[in-house]
């Protein structure tokens, strides 16, 4: 399974937010998440997205990555719901997600 957790959860624009994504469980060489793309996406209508170079994956010896972090600031307000992606070229292979809750800061001129 994978856990997510955005810290903090709540706040005032701009929000910085810190967000970690951890593989619990299963085998150091699961094949179908060794070497994955990350695809963050921000419910801000926008998204991230990182791979990297690898070894061909070797049954035993390869190993695959546990914590994925980053950062994100929100300057919109509203309810945003990160979702974290797992992908094997275009397939999907894990995928979990949390909410934000975004408040207008003093001098955003929302709700005016």
């Amino acid at each position: 399974s994978i856990s997510l957790r955005a810290t903090p959860p709540s706040g005032f624009t701009p929000l910085p937010v810190h967000v970690v994504a951890n593989i619990i469980g299963g085998s150091d060489d699961y094949e179908e998440f060794y070497c994955a793309t990350v695809e963050w996406e921000w419910g801000d209508d926008t998204t991230s997205e990182s791979s990297v170079d690898c070894d061909p994956y070797e049954a035993g010896k390869s190993t695959i990555q546990r914590r994925f972090a980053t950062d994100h600031t929100y300057r919109q307000p509203g309810r945003h719901r990160i979702n974290f992606r797992l992908k094997q070229k275009t397939d999907l292979v894990a995928t979990a997600n949390t909410n934000v809750q975004v408040r207008a800061g003093v001098g955003d001129g929302f709700g005016r």
